[in-house]
């Protein structure tokens, strides 16, 4: 049976891979430190739902023996583990990049070394492409657009490392790709945009729309950073384990490959200003919000032309994102008790 490593496997993105490995039968095993807030809540709900079929292994990605003796027989690995906020790489950027570039390599090695030649599938990010600050942006009512890029800018973007964050997720961007240059592993990089969906523990700092549900629905206190108009184009998370699985069924043609990963420009949003309407609709209630700066690197509209993925690997979202924002809010108030 094939043998499968999810790193960060307790995290937001991790707990619903493994939940679907698990499902499906498959070998799967979580490589996770639970320093995340959620990741103990995550690994509790995988341990009752899966009993001894959930196998976890505690570990940091920091520490090279460790992931090198988990990954050992892997055949695919999942390179989920990292520090995903911007805020916290400005505030402590050595151990940002300790994870993210550090921990990056250290599980590429540990890849290598198995002499398996595992699938290796990397969660990064959209942040590689910067500010994106040369691109003319024109503003509407309700959210800023690209003037010239209808559906959004594809995968020749020009990389451009902005924050922390940035430089240790575009150096961990770049090592995977050339590991398959130089070494022949089978890596693929998904440049991820904004994911959300169940089990989410989102924070003011990262996963803001979970961030915004949760705040709403137990009565935390919202800042909106900026003017709310900042556009995303939203993936829910089920969407993008089947991009996953897409991949890795398909992994001669991706392999080597950087994918941009979201929802679209068929399914983008405002942070705030359609954001907050459409929450006060499904929540029927009015939400009081604070008002701050704009943050470091935050971007104006960060919207990915997916058609790569869709012509190379026959992927598609099917989750409007109204839709999918009604099933986390539901999620979120199903579960209150997860978040006091």
């Amino acid at each position: 049976m094939t043998k499968i490593l999810v790193t960060g496997g307790c995290g937001f993105i991790g707990s619903n891979l493994m939940d679907r490995l698990l499902a499906r039968g498959e070998d799967a095993v979580a490589f996770d430190n639970l320093s995340r807030r959620g990741a103990v809540k995550n690994a509790d709900w995988l341990t009752q739902k899966y009993g001894a079929r959930f196998q976890l292994v505690r570990g940091d990605i920091r520490d090279a023996r460790a992931i090198q003796d988990a990954a050992r027989d892997a055949d695919v690995i999942y390179h989920l583990a990292a520090q995903v906020a911007v805020t916290t790489s400005v505030l402590d950027p050595r151990t940002d990049f300790e994870i993210n570039a550090l921990g990056t390599f250290n599980a590429l090695e540990a890849a290598r070394l198995s002499k398996r030649n595992p699938i290796f599938v990397f969660a990064s990010t959209n942040k590689v492409y910067g500010g994106m600050d040369h691109i003319a942006i024109e503003e509407k009512p309700t959210r800023y657009i690209f003037r010239d890029y209808p559906n959004g800018v594809a995968e020749d973007q020009p990389l451009d490392f902005h924050s922390p964050y940035g430089c240790s997720k575009g150096a961990a961007d770049q090592y995977v790709r050339d590991y398959q240059r130089i070494y022949g592993l089978r890596t693929i990089v998904m440049r991820q945009s904004a994911i959300y969906g169940y089990r989410q523990f989102g924070e003011e700092d990262q996963g803001w729309l979970a961030w915004f549900v949760i705040a709403a629905v137990t009565g935390k206190p919202i800042t909106i950073y900026g003017d709310g108009k900042q556009v995303r184009d939203m993936l829910f998370v089920d969407d993008l384990l089947d991009l996953y699985d897409a991949a890795r069924a398909q992994i001669d043609r991706a392999a080597g490959q950087a994918y941009n990963v979201g929802g679209g420009a068929s399914n983008t949003i405002s942070v705030w200003v359609e954001t907050g309407a459409l929450l006060e609709e499904l929540l029927e209630q009015k939400i009081p919000i604070a008002s701050g700066d704009w943050r470091p690197g935050d971007q104006k509209v960060c919207v990915y032309d997916i058609s790569k993925a869709k012509r190379e690997l026959g992927w598609t979202p099917r989750v409007n994102v109204q839709v999918g924002v009604e099933k986390l809010a539901r999620w979120v108030k199903e579960n209150k008790k997860l978040f006091g």
